[in-house]
């Protein structure tokens, strides 16, 4: 996507202010970037319009962490040598701009991330959530449960992508990294989604492109996306949520579902060699199982929150392969958290997650990697939360030439997070 200058972005929204348009924090059918987001997953449908205008919502985020983290393998192939230093500060600008009544639209810009320390466009969509702009009562009743999403965007598979950092939006992730194979994708696109009673649904089409261009255009086909599930508070102290989902593609020039965040991991430098940079090896401690023109994933998560204690898991299911294999592979994630939050507001919280994967890896091994982590935080206010995590990431099943063989890492990763 196209790349900006930090000034010309910062000037925008300057002017976008100077222009008239007013600065609302909480608009219609919209998540929070605090505190308050927390444990929202799809975007809440309203049932009731605050639409008297146009407004534009200029926020933001910023992160910085502090690593402690040692590596380790077997010597078949040498390790960077890393330190404890603190890590590139990371940034987002966000412009929410309400359009219309039940309409809106949505832009980030990552200001500065482990890959592309200049600025750069991560996508954005529009959202519709009622018709009146086309027509006063336009298929009205439909519209009560009804949410359209189009757009250059993140695709909504699973419900891991909506506790996941976003480069430096990681106010909702209890946890400094993400998962080990971390499913997340920006493609075109459009979702339609039916809420109604708790009962969720979503089906989607994209055109399963990361980088958009229109040469060679038979290499690439639709993807498909689906979600069913169920989130309710059934009483006043126990929330239940359960969805399961699928993403589907059978030709594709190159799939990015495991490797599209080009904001980067959390762990710099690690099992990386000796000629790694931090923007050219931004995917350290991830694995992506390399389904790169074939792939059907499923994802199932549960979310149980009774008073402060929560379990968020993880069942993933994957199988694909390239064009030059004649077999399907499969790779399996297991992730599960406990968290417990406590105090006023529940502005303190401990946690642990445990986080394996199992997969047939395109070496011919069949590799497993487990982590473990370990994490508690404090929300100083909505918008500033402070983390501190210890991590221990193994690997097992690579070959003796590889960097992964006997491979491990872990220490301490300490967070400041801004988000508003």
């Amino acid at each position: 996507m196209k790349k900006y200058t930090k000034f010309g972005l910062l000037g925008a929204a300057f002017l976008v202010g100077l222009m008239g348009y007013s600065q609302n924090r909480q608009l219609d059918n919209f998540r929070s970037p605090d505190k308050n987001g927390v444990n929202v997953f799809e975007a809440p449908k309203d049932t009731v319009s605050t639409f008297d205008g146009v407004k534009v919502r200029v926020g933001g985020s910023s992160t910085l962490q502090f690593q402690a983290v040692d590596h380790e393998n077997s010597g078949a192939v040498e390790l960077i040598p890393i330190g404890d230093n603190f890590n590139l500060a990371t940034a987002n600008l966000d412009l929410d701009v309400a359009l219309a009544k039940g309409v809106r639209m949505h832009l980030r810009t990552y200001l500065s991330s482990r890959h592309h320390p200049e600025p750069y466009v991560k996508g954005g969509y529009f959202q519709v959530d009622n018709l009146d702009f086309i027509s006063p009562g336009l298929l009205e009743e439909a519209m009560k449960y009804l949410t359209i999403k189009v757009g250059h965007m993140e695709n909504n598979y699973g419900d891991a992508h909506f506790r996941r950092t976003d480069n430096s939006q990681a106010m909702h992730n209890p946890f400094v990294g993400n998962l080990i194979m971390d499913a997340f994708t920006t493609e075109v696109g459009g979702e339609v989604y039916f809420q109604k009673n708790g009962f969720i649904g979503m089906f989607g089409l994209s055109n399963g492109k990361l980088n958009q261009a229109v040469n060679n255009p038979e290499t690439t086909g639709a993807s498909i996306l689906a979600k069913l599930g169920y989130d309710s508070q059934v009483t006043e102290d126990l929330r239940l949520r359960f969805t399961g989902s699928m993403y589907s593609t059978n030709k594709s020039a190159r799939t990015y579902l495991y490797s599209a965040d080009r904001a980067g991991s959390r762990y710099y430098l690690v099992m990386e060699d000796v000629d790694a940079s931090t923007s050219g090896n931004f995917r350290s401690g991830r694995y992506n199982p390399g389904f790169n023109n074939e792939i059907t994933a499923f994802m199932i998560n549960p979310f149980v929150k009774y008073k402060g204690l929560e379990f968020f898991g993880t069942f993933e299911s994957a199988s694909g392969k390239t064009d030059a294999e004649t077999d399907d592979r499969n790779a399996t994630q297991l992730a599960g958290e406990l968290i417990y939050r406590f105090g006023n507001n529940e502005n303190f919280y401990l946690g642990t997650r445990y986080n394996t994967v199992n997969s047939d890896d395109p070496s011919g091994s069949e590799v497993t990697i487990d982590r473990f982590q370990l994490g508690g935080g404090i929300f100083l206010t909505k918008n500033i939360l402070a983390k501190i995590e210890y991590v221990n990431q193994q690997y097992d099943g690579y070959d003796t030439t590889s960097i992964f063989h006997d491979g491990e890492f872990k220490g301490v990763l300490l967070e400041a997070v801004i988000s508003f």
